[in-house]
């Protein structure tokens, strides 16, 4: 039996005018179009292709490799909407569909959207979701602290910004965290600021090691220096005006002022921070 919306390795078995046909087990014989033919294929080889349903939902393989398979979460392009739902462009003849019902909020023409790809139990069709939360995994036993790992942004909150991690877990990157511009779709890499007691995970993208808050310890020093001794940036300052000034997350700044302040070089007041004289 061939795997939908992934890559098989099948066997070809006869050819005809307009393609050849691979061994499909139990899924009986599945077409590869002629366009898709490697040069020399004989009967016998075998070949690793892409299974997915045809506009007459019959099994058709390709050795196009699509923008994402089953499974995965991509950032695909909006291509048409219709009564339908909305299709989406991920490199095959045939457009991915998001089903209205699928759609986290209505999807545009021309916008891009991360999305999903899963087999739709009730019509078994491939087809994609932004309701990403419905197919990720909360956690993983997999995760360790300050572990680095790759990131996906598909969703903000009032806290900050939801990320894909590793293709099939989901985290938080706290807006404190931030010290950078952030945009749905954008790929990253971060770590695994710590996993919470009711196991989900909140994520940053730096660790603030000892010589990283040194660095920007005496980084700070030097700031207040040059403005005269005294400066406005506090630990309850917007993550952005950090971010600004030090091309550090809120969180980093805090631990760095702290620092300062145990050495007793500079003094915490409500609206500003000055250096100890």
């Amino acid at each position: 039996m061939v795997e939908l919306g992934k890559l098989n390795t099948l066997t070809v078995v006869k050819f005809v005018d307009f393609g050849l046909y691979l061994d499909g087990g139990s899924d009986g014989e599945i077409l590869l179009p002629a366009r898709s033919i490697p040069s020399g294929t004989r009967v016998g080889d075998n070949l690793e292709v892409f299974i997915y349903l045809d506009s007459e939902d019959m099994l058709i393989a390709t050795t196009d490799t699509p923008k994402a398979m089953v499974g995965q979460c991509v950032v695909l392009t909006v291509v048409e909407v219709n009564q339908i739902g909305a299709f989406l462009d991920w490199g095959l003849p045939k457009d991915l569909l998001v089903p209205f019902g699928e759609q986290q909020k209505p999807m545009e023409k021309g916008q891009d959207y991360v999305v999903y790809l899963y087999v739709d139990p009730a019509s078994e069709r491939i087809a994609g979701t932004t309701k990403l939360d419905k197919h990720l995994a909360e956690s993983s036993p997999y995760f360790k602290e300050k572990q680095q790992v790759d990131l996906m942004i598909y969703g903000r909150t009032d806290l900050g910004y939801k990320a894909v991690v590793n293709g099939f877990a989901m985290g938080l990157i706290f807006n404190s965290d931030v010290f950078k511009p952030i945009k749905n779709g954008q790929q990253m890499k971060g770590y695994i600021k710590r996993i919470r007691e009711d196991k989900k995970i909140d994520l940053c993208l730096q660790i603030a090691s000892r010589q990283v808050l040194d660095a920007l310890s005496q980084q700070i020093l030097d700031y207040i220096n040059k403005h005269g001794g005294v400066i406005s940036l506090t630990d309850k300052s917007k993550p952005e005006d950090i971010a600004k000034a030090f091309s550090v997350s809120k969180s980093s700044y805090k631990k760095a002022l702290g620092k300062l302040y145990k050495r007793r070089l500079v003094v915490l007041n409500k609206d500003n921070v000055t250096l100890v004289k």
